[in-house]
């Protein structure tokens, strides 16, 4: 049963591929394209323009070579007809023969078509059909902490480079994950490098370069917040903190390392919390916290949950129930959504709390959850998720779905 869903609704001619902006074609699109080697332009794309017209503009402005590349977009090898690609979508340059050069030049945009880059804003929303308030209040604080002197900081722990942004009073606000500072992605300050983006990573079912892209899709599948994934986005940010490799900037001039360096990143909203669930006795965590987060990580078959992404902040709040004391805060999705059916890590299956039955709350949102529709939206918002994701996401869906009335039944 699940497969003809699968077959039915999941169809290549997925009509929410060919829909623009406000339902209607625009004019004038404006896209970034990231080079395998994690190099952003931002180009204007003018009607009529196609795929071998951006490939100049890159070669033009980056002194890149594009013959033998190829420009896409998730799944899709843009060619003539680019109508479908949504304004300030994320593009990926790739080159096609296997020999690449270990050395290629986070090169600096030069002429006139990166007059647009060097005036772009310091952080600017990507893909989303339209950002929420919080949204936009969280990316105007980051930036009024930039303008008035407030520098983010690098993080030292994980395999990945990270950066916590702060407010104007200096405070953490948010923190940032640039795609080409992932673990094996060509600009990662930690060693961990070798690989171009879009090739297999850390895990083969998730490619470099797209753990943001996940995230952010976490945060979405969290309907009405009910595990509490923190506000999270994909944007483009321009900050000379962040890093990149002595082996891609062979070709840059003193001025050029001067400039703010431009990533396409992941930008996830920084909750305030006390400790993480590995630092803490597990028996005494929410029961409740513990049932939505888990719902959730079955859902996006979640490949790495653990009590180290797991925070706890413990509430003032008065109460003397300690599920009213404590929240628990789920993050680092970017293992969730493989490409294929993979082995899962579902640490609280191993707690207490697993193991009481569902309330009639979590039992009414599992009855609610629509996999076909969470696909509409993925395909809508955030499109440079692959099919073979998708699918994942319906499949686990579900077979959860499945199980909880297998389970009723059988009470």
């Amino acid at each position: 049963m699940a497969v003809a869903v699968l077959d039915h609704n999941l169809g290549s001619d997925y009509p929410s591929k060919r829909i623009t902006e406000g339902g209607r074609p625009l004019n004038c699109k404006h896209v970034f394209v990231q080079t395998d080697s994690g190099s952003v332009l931002g180009i204007e794309l003018e009607p009529g323009e196609n795929a071998h017209t951006v490939k100049k503009k890159l070669q033009l402005a980056l002194n890149v070579p594009t013959e033998e590349s190829s420009l896409t977009f998730g799944d899709q090898v843009l060619n003539n007809d680019l109508s479908y690609v949504r304004n300030d979508s994320p593009l990926l340059l790739t080159r096609n023969h296997m020999h690449r050069s270990c050395s290629t030049p986070c090169l600096s945009p030069k002429g006139k078509e990166c007059q647009h880059h060097n005036r772009s804003k310091v952080i600017e929303i990507l893909g989303c059909s339209s950002p929420s308030a919080a949204v936009k209040e969280l990316v105007k604080d980051i930036i009024k902490g930039i303008t008035n002197g407030v520098d983010p900081v690098a993080v030292t722990g994980g395999m990945g480079g990270a950066y916590y942004f702060w407010d104007i009073w200096e405070q953490h606000v948010a923190i940032i994950k640039p795609t080409d500072e992932e673990p094996c992605a060509p600009n990662n300050p930690k060693g961990f490098v070798g690989k171009t983006l879009g090739q297999p990573g850390l895990k083969r079912f998730v490619r470099v370069g797209e753990t943001g892209f996940r995230e952010v899709a976490a945060y979405l599948l969290d309907h009405k917040n009910f595990a509490g994934v923190p506000l999270t986005m994909l944007v483009k940010v321009n900050h000379s903190v962040f890093h990149v490799n002595e082996d891609n900037c062979n070709n840059m001039t003193n001025r050029d390392r001067s400039q703010a360096h431009s990533k396409i990143a992941m930008l996830q909203q920084f909750i305030p919390h006390d400790y993480d669930a590995s630092d803490h006795g597990t028996s005494s965590l929410p029961i409740s916290s513990i049932h939505r987060i888990g719902i959730l990580d079955i859902r996006i078959f979640n490949t790495d949950r653990h009590g180290g992404n797991l925070l706890v902040r413990n509430l003032d709040n008065g109460s003397s129930h300690f599920e009213d004391q404590t929240k628990l805060i789920p993050i680092d999705h970017g293992l969730c959504l493989p490409e294929s059916l993979e082995e899962t890590y579902f640490e609280w299956i191993h707690w207490p709390q697993a193991s009481i039955p569902f309330s009639e709350e979590e039992l009414e949102y599992i009855k609610d959850l629509d996999p076909i529709k969470d696909v509409e939206m993925l395909r809508m918002e955030m499109p440079m998720i692959h099919e073979a994701s998708l699918r994942v996401l319906v499949l686990s869906t579900t077979s959860r779905k499945l199980q909880l009335l297998a389970t009723a039944c059988q009470r």
